[in-house]
């Protein structure tokens, strides 16, 4: 098969608002993974009763299944038990979900870091548990992990392919989909494989430069 830049010109388009779609995609199930993340962390860091034993349960359920088959359940089996959603909400959720097991993971691994004296000197300052947690806790312990979260970001955004498989046309749909009609997948494929080298390739060396500022050497 001959590459065809004509075709290449009128399909562009196409994939240029599905790789639009597929980053509107990655921040949002980003902003979920990180919020639902945190919670989870402090729920398990905080010991409760049942609580963080469920807490710790999320986590273990979510990473040990694979993306693909949380989104066929997402869409494809819970319309059976009457719970029915679009594709593109559905999507994001459970992509914010699945990476909120690992985000929750990479905050745990900075709250534990943290020195026992910040602690100490909250406890000292009388402070209000949710006041110490989010005045000195939370902002310490992130920056540190900061790096560990943006190669996360860059693992979204190449996972979000897997969405496809529940008929959501963001990049690599829209490649298929493209692919299908006219019989022709080098140059959809290709283009959406450049497109996803574009953004992510930067994104690694910038995160690797802030693994190098924010993360300390011994």
């Amino acid at each position: 098969m001959i590459w065809d830049n004509q075709f290449v010109a009128s399909i562009l388009p196409d994939l240029v608002a599905g790789f639009w779609l597929t980053l509107q995609i990655t921040f949002v199930a980003f902003l979920i993974a990180l919020v639902v993340g945190l919670v989870v962390a402090i729920l398990r860091y905080l010991r409760i009763p049942v609580v963080s034993h469920l807490a710790t349960f999320y986590v273990s359920f979510v990473r040990g299944t694979p993306l693909l088959v949380q989104a066929y359940i997402a869409y494809f089996v819970l319309p059976y038990a009457g719970l029915s959603f679009d594709p593109l909400p559905t999507g994001i959720v459970v992509l914010g979900l699945n990476y909120s097991a690992y985000t929750a993971e990479v905050y745990r691994s900075g709250i534990e870091q943290l020195p026992q004296g910040q602690w100490e000197a909250g406890k000292a300052l009388s402070l209000p548990p949710a006041r110490m947690w989010f005045r000195i806790v939370v902002p310490q312990a992130i920056r540190p992990i900061i790096p560990v979260l943006g190669n996360y970001l860059i693992m979204m955004f190449k996972d979000s392919a897997i969405l496809s498989s529940i008929t959501i046309l963001e990049l690599m749909g829209t490649a298929m989909q493209i692919g299908s009609n006219f019989y022709r997948y080098l140059e959809p494929i290709t283009i959406a494989g450049l497109l996803y080298l574009i953004v992510s390739f930067p994104c690694s060396l910038l995160i690797r430069r802030l693994e190098q500022r924010l993360v300390p050497t011994h």
